[in-house]
């Protein structure tokens, strides 16, 4: 029999193999960009985004087993889907659009999502919103510092 936990992380998986969706001309355009002098951390990124994915994940895993099968639970689930494909999109759409504003916007518009997430599963699971927070850190980071870089790169706002 299928695990629940198996269907969760099989398809954070399938969304996530959507970031490859960039062609090297894509790869290229970020690459030349400018970024701030305190972006030190950068080749941390995919590191934190795993982790910060695999506790997502665990997070709505939580969150099914306490209702199974549930309309609210299919409906917060609905909400964990799209947090993660809008998350997933920052790097395929903003590198296809070569449009840091398009990377802001999505970065903040995943923190809301994420912050209602939160909200939602809450009542449901103390530690499936605690398993949310560090997402709810780490977006900003990130969305300020693709805002920054329109500054440093105009002509690619």
């Amino acid at each position: 029999m299928i695990k629940s936990w198996m269907v969760i992380g099989g398809v954070a998986f399938l969304v996530a193999l959507a970031a490859n969706v960039i062609t090297p001309s894509d790869r290229q355009w970020f690459k030349r960009l400018l970024r701030p002098r305190w972006l030190t951390f950068e080749g941390a990124i995919p590191i934190i985004w795993t982790v910060i994915f695999i506790c997502g994940a665990w997070s709505a895993y939580i969150v099914w087993e306490k209702d199974p099968g549930s309309t609210p639970t299919w409906l917060i689930m609905g909400l964990y889907l799209l947090l993660e494909i809008v998350t997933i999109a920052y790097t395929p759409v903003m590198f296809r659009l070569r449009s840091l504003k398009v990377g802001t916007i999505l970065g903040g518009t995943g923190f809301i999502i994420c912050a209602l997430l939160i909200l939602a599963v809450l009542s449901i699971s103390g530690w499936a919103a605690l398993l949310l927070v560090p997402y709810l850190l780490w977006s900003p980071i990130g969305t300020y510092t693709t805002w920054k870089m329109i500054s440093l790169n105009p002509q690619d706002a």
